[in-house]
């Protein structure tokens, strides 16, 4: 519900499994209320209990009293989900009747649990009945999932059925940052019951058009086909309402020419498209149509309509070629060492410069294995960095417009190590200039884009967005892919360990996987390989100077020669580096004296802050766009 501009919440939880970083998640979210918010806490397992019987305004004395009441919560017992909802439910309908809220105001339920319905009522369908008939469409209920023990898609019906949205929370990632990155998406509303209309009989197969909430830094998209006729201006009318006041909003927007192959909803299949492309506004509507139709199979009973809408997501999917719980997807293993666009289904750019880079077993300082496909060298070195530097990977700000840097985090060695650390990336963040500014954080649990407005999306679910060049894709769970200007695009791994060991960190890795907008002009740890002959002399006989395979046995693998790229003469020695978490090998010339194969000194690779464009290699070497990679 909304009080005078404010968010009225009740926030709890079922704490069995929930460790110390998920209550340090709720102090910052409770620090994070404004001034006009209202809100309580429920805590629930085999009884509820409520930390006041009635909803306390936002002072520091109240924010000081929860944080000591979330601190002293405890495990204990089974999960009461029936009788917890219906306690919050009741404690916001009490509010709302005896103190002056608008009737446009909606009430917000940050719903947290890492169980089962054990105690109360245990049926999934008398719940989710039960919630709907107490909410009345009043309350909005936004739920957690954390672990691997919830029901999680009793969690999903309980949001789809009462305007929320889900999550996942994944125990042994960062609990804490996932849910402050969810928290940041709802803590701001700003108008609900959002209507777009259209006038019927010039728009077809348009995607929902009702929305029950809009926060800050949210967006909302519909895509649809217009009727085929001279059109130059569309009438639009949205209705919508905050806590003082109805919204109208009508205007006329300019049509621009179709273009030819752009049929939109059901025209041309993306591999039909020829030389124009695939039809970006025909997929996002697939992606649209088939999210809707998953969630309204989800929300459908058993029967032949549960059954429809299944086929119908299913045959949408397949053709706009989506991975779904109803589609599957065949994946053919492929060595770091190959084209990435192989991998990733990515265009490549030309060019002998390949870089791919992964975190061995050994220790966990970022390793990069480079590859020169014109002269068939793959080379490795090694950067000891240390916690909480950033490193700059492409410095391309004068050129392109586009800066990407790396931040490392810290762990203790594996037992037995000769080394006393080891660190990963934590973060990759881009910096995009041109056309617009646009700032892109990436974390193993979570994407923030700052462009026109700010966006947070976690990282364990898929989605897709795009705007002023800058097109972002979430693969849950694995991948984040960036496409700028359509000539540039980098694909950041995202690796996830699901009981890490004390010397494992949840960490990213990095892939230029077209480099065709970077300028000649491009540096970086990364970029100052684009497009670089590399050639070998001094090798044994047995291994060729394009030898890419593995050194014949009674070399031992430790054969010497001197590699010269770009006016550098740097020693290496033929090595095996075990690559991908350990899972891949690949055959490199190792430099162990990686000073002396960089431009400049480490120093020079040392970023101020994330977004720092600044540089220090002044104006690099010429080259071309290539393929780049590091993990």
């Amino acid at each position: 519900m909304l009080l005078g501009g404010g968010m009225v919440e009740s926030v709890f939880g079922n704490f069995r499994k929930v460790v110390k970083q998920t209550k340090d998640a709720l102090f910052t979210i409770l620090h994070d209320l404004r001034p006009q918010d209202h809100f309580s806490i429920i805590g629930f397992s085999n009884r509820i209990k409520v930390w006041k019987d009635h909803l306390v305004a936002v002072t520091p004395d109240s924010i000081r009293d929860g944080k000591v009441y979330i601190h002293h919560m405890s495990p204990t017992g089974g999960t009461d989900i029936n009788g917890a909802l219906q306690t919050a439910i009741r404690l916001l309908s009490s509010y709302v009747a005896h103190n002056d809220i608008e009737d446009r105001s909606v009430s917000l339920i940050v719903f947290l649990t890492d169980g089962k319905p054990t105690v109360g009522e245990t049926s999934t369908a008398r719940i989710l009945n039960n919630t709907k008939a107490a909410a009345r469409g009043r309350v909005c209920i936004f739920t957690i999932g954390i672990g691997h023990d919830v029901d999680f898609r009793l969690l999903e019906k309980l949001s789809l059925e009462n305007c929320g949205l889900t999550r996942r929370v994944h125990e042994e990632g960062d609990a804490g940052s996932q849910l402050i990155g969810f928290y940041d998406e709802i803590r701001t509303p700003l108008l609900s019951d959002i209507r777009i209309g259209y006038p019927p009989h010039l728009v077809q197969q348009a995607t929902r058009t009702f929305f029950p909430n809009y926060f800050n830094g949210s967006e909302i998209i519909i895509a649809g086909k217009l009727a085929d006729r001279p059109l130059d201006r569309l009438r639009v009318e949205v209705t919508a309402s905050n806590s003082k006041k109805f919204v109208v909003l009508k205007t006329d927007v300019p049509v621009e020419p179709q273009r030819a192959g752009s049929g939109g909803p059901g025209g041309a299949r993306p591999e039909d498209a020829g030389e124009a492309g695939p039809n970006h506004l025909e997929r996002l509507w697939s992606y649209l149509t088939v999210r809707e139709l998953l969630s309204s199979w989800l929300q459908s009973g058993a029967g032949q309509e549960k059954e429809r809408l299944r086929l119908k997501a299913q045959a949408l999917a397949v053709n706009s070629r989506f991975l779904t719980p109803f589609t599957s997807m065949k994946l053919t293993k492929v060595l770091p060492t190959k084209r990435l666009e192989d991998a990733f289904g990515v265009s490549a750019v030309t060019g002998p410069g390949t870089a791919v880079q992964s975190l061995p077993p050994a220790d966990g300082d970022p390793h990069f294995v480079v590859d020169f496909p014109a002269s068939g060298l793959t080379v490795c070195f090694n950067i000891d960095g240390q916690p909480g530097d950033i490193l700059r990977l492409v410095s391309d700000h004068a050129g392109s417009g586009v800066t990407v840097n790396g931040q490392l985090v810290g762990a203790p060695a594996p037992p037995g190590g000769h080394k006393k650390q080891r660190t990963y990336f934590q973060t990759i963040t881009v910096l995009v200039t041109k056309p617009a500014r646009s700032y892109l954080e990436v974390t193993p649990h979570r994407v923030i884009l700052d462009g026109e407005d700010r966006l947070v999306l976690p990282c364990n679910q898929s989605a897709a967005v795009g705007s002023r060049g800058l097109e972002l894709s979430v693969s849950a769970n694995a991948s984040v892919t960036v496409t700028i200007q359509g000539t540039i695009a980098f694909v950041i791994l995202i690796h996830l360990y699901r009981k890490p060991a004390a010397y494992q960190r949840d960490h990213l890795g990095f892939y230029v996987a077209s480099g065709r907008g970077l300028s000649s002009s491009c540096h970086g740890l990364l970029g100052q390989f684009l497009n670089q002959e590399a050639r070998l002399t001094g090798a044994p006989a047995q291994l060729s100077p394009n030898s890419t395979g593995p050194a014949p046995p009674q070399m031992g693998g430790a054969s010497a020669a001197t590699l010269q790229v770009a006016g550098h003469q740097v020693p290496v020695v033929w090595k095996q580096r075990r690559i991908y978490n350990g899972e891949e090998q690949v055959d490199c010339w190792f430099a162990k004296n990686a000073g002396q194969l960089l431009d400049g000194a480490f120093e020079d690779y040392l970023a101020a802050h994330p977004f720092d464009s600044e540089t220090a290699f002044g104006l690099g070497r010429p080259g071309g766009p290539a393929l780049a990679a590091l993990t």
